[in-house]
């Protein structure tokens, strides 16, 4: 059985949101906050007519909750949050493999759900199955031997025993040599090799859905599945700006200017 998500009924006029891979504290501190502003008036704009906001992973560039700190920055973003969701707006966090060390804080604070795996849902008369991305499908055993080894309480525990000084700050020297910092936009499409698509199709063989819905890869994207099932990246935000919108009849990609 997936994992599921509660059902997502829209009233005439409602609409569903979806965004990742904002990457905010790269590739530097004025690059993110401009990014940031941007992405706070999304949320302005989608808050007019939003049924369900679904932040889909690598929201920040590199997040690590200790007990009593959290990294620096990032204000506007959360208090935007903050307020979307004292207004009973419905948001949703899934971890990314950049934002994986995040824990309670977005729940307690904030009301916001943080999901480690990707699910399924009705939205409207749709099945949707959402989730970043990372790990899915053939290959990149590196990544996935890695992901496990970051994923564990051990690994967790000891990083939380660095000073968060020390520790934010080794992350953040590390988060400069990632790809969105260096490489500019990843523009390489691998067609039917690509791993989420496969992923995608293996999943429909067994259990229709309407829409599947990722981030991770970069690159905006609405591919073919199978008979009536798509698969849609939502691309990132240092280069595109990109983001999906439901409105109860079909899901479309959409660029913001802002």
């Amino acid at each position: 059985m997936l994992p599921t998500l509660p059902d997502v009924p829209l009233r005439p006029g409602q609409r569903v949101y979806f965004a990742s891979d904002f990457h905010l504290g790269a590739p530097s501190v004025a690059a993110s906050q401009e990014r940031e502003r941007r992405i706070v008036r999304w949320l302005d704009m989608a808050a007019q007519d939003a049924a369900a906001i679904y932040l889909v992973g690598d929201i920040f560039d590199f997040w690590f909750e200790y007990r009593h700190a959290i990294p620096r920055g990032f204000i506007r973003l959360q208090g935007k949050l903050a307020e979307l969701t004292d207004r009973g707006i419905p948001i949703t966090f899934f971890t990314g493999n950049h934002d994986m060390w995040m824990f309670g804080y977005f729940t307690e604070e904030l009301g916001i759900p943080v999901l480690r795996h990707p699910v399924s849902l009705n939205i409207g008369p749709h099945r949707f199955h959402l989730g970043h991305g990372d790990g899915l499908g053939p290959k990149d055993y590196t990544y996935k031997f890695l992901k496990r080894v970051f994923a564990s309480p051990v690994a967790q525990w000891l990083f939380a025993r660095l000073h968060p000084n020390f520790g934010i700050g080794i992350a953040n020297a590390w988060s400069q040599r990632s790809r969105i910092s260096n490489t500019g936009k990843d523009d390489q499409y691998f067609g039917d090799d690509e791993w989420l698509l496969v992923y995608c199709r293996e999943l429909e063989k067994r259990i229709h859905h309407d829409y599947y819905v990722f981030g991770h890869r970069h690159l905006p994207l609405d591919v073919p599945v199978g008979p009536g099932s798509r698969y849609v990246n939502l691309g990132e935000w240092v280069n595109y700006c990109t983001y999906a919108v439901y409105d109860g009849q079909q899901l479309a990609l959409e660029h913001f200017t802002g």
